[in-house]
């Protein structure tokens, strides 16, 4: 299983300066709510940045984390 924490702090070493917000959707710790605000996703098609964040994941996703939504931003569309 996974925990907030755990996954918050997984993305945030992927993606350094980033702002990461993890809510535990159910309490079970293994459905999430994921949101990424990072320049590293300026140019960057949706489908290129929910890529970057399932290759920091792995085989997470599918095993210990059930059901990921993903919200990733730039800082200029998260205001």
């Amino acid at each position: 299983m996974f925990s907030e924490e755990k996954l918050r702090d997984t993305v945030s070493q992927a993606f350094p300066g980033a702002t990461v917000t993890v809510r535990d959707t159910t309490g079970t710790s293994d459905h999430f709510e994921l949101v990424v605000v990072a320049d590293v996703f300026s140019g960057k098609s949706l489908i290129e940045r929910h890529r970057m964040i399932y290759a920091v994941l792995g085989e997470a996703v599918g095993g210990a984390i059930h059901a990921l939504s993903i919200r990733a931003q730039t800082p200029a569309e998260s205001r």
